[in-house]
């Protein structure tokens, strides 16, 4: 099966302002023949730092092997990126696979003033996508009985909490492509990444048992039921590693119904005193 991949390599490089950031990576982009896609302010993690994401599509090529495919791509583009370093350790978690590269020697060859690159590959979904226009399709109804909000957390074997959330982001992907990250905590042994999964038409317990079934992960723990109706589930590695991901927690709740309050052209309507 032919298959489009995509790589995203993100530089986290010291900047006073997106234009330095984006000077700093000109070389990079032209080396690899990609186009920046996006910079984001990253200075309350990492005070003077902006984060420069580059884009680059690869051929197509014949898939037989989802994660081995998107692995071989980080390894095959570092290595040409970097043929005198060592390779690093590529996690996947298909749609995705990364790795870092942060050995300052090395890194300050690519890019001038650059502290770490994530390299991505992406076989579909992939973030900063071109846009196409699609009518827009109206939402199924969502019984109110049955209006859960299901939340994700993912705890990372991570030094940097970037790196934890593209993690989160790639494993948040197989339940839902609308999943946003509400919080990021660092503790001693990593990075905790809390992800909102949005609303769903099912209890509390049906939502928690099919996230964790699109998780793929084995030997999840009893599902948790709490009086109030919440259900919680959680997956730990016992392996424990040094990197990558290490726990996870899916929480699902029965969400407040949402209150339309009257606005100024909509009135409330009078009624009689004890109607």
């Amino acid at each position: 099966m032919e298959q489009d991949l995509r790589l995203l390599i993100s530089v986290v490089v010291s900047a006073e302002d997106e234009r330095q950031a984006h000077d700093a990576c000109r070389d990079l982009v032209d080396r690899i023949g990609g186009r920046v896609v996006e910079a984001a302010d990253c200075s309350d993690e990492e005070p003077g730092c902006w984060s420069v994401t580059i884009g680059k599509d690869l051929p197509s090529v014949q898939v037989h092997n989802d994660a081995a495919a998107l692995a071989r791509s980080v390894r095959t583009f570092v290595r040409e990126l970097a043929p005198d370093s060592p390779l690093p350790r590529v996690c996947c978690e298909p749609p995705t696979a990364w790795t870092v590269l942060d050995d300052p020697e090395l890194i300050g060859k690519l890019v001038e003033g650059a502290e770490r690159l994530l390299v991505e590959a992406w076989s579909e979904q992939a973030p900063f996508q071109p846009v196409s226009y699609q009518e827009p399709v109206a939402p199924e109804p969502v019984p109110a009985e049955h209006t859960t909000r299901l939340r994700l957390r993912v705890d990372v074997a991570v030094q940097h909490p970037a790196g934890a959330q593209w993690q989160a982001r790639a494993l948040a992907s197989r339940i839902t492509e609308a999943a946003t990250i509400t919080g990021v905590t660092q503790g001693g042994d990593g990075v905790s990444v809390h992800l909102d999964l949005g609303r769903w038409a099912q209890p509390p317990q049906q939502a928690v048992a099919d996230a964790a079934e699109a998780l793929g992960r084995p030997e999840w723990s009893p599902m948790e039921l709490r009086a109030d109706g919440t259900a919680v589930q959680r997956w730990l590695d016992v392996l424990r590693p040094t990197s990558g991901i290490t726990s996870l927690e899916l929480v699902a709740d029965l969400a407040e119904a949402e209150v339309a309050w009257p606005t100024e052209d909509e009135p409330p309507v009078w009624r009689e005193p004890g109607s």
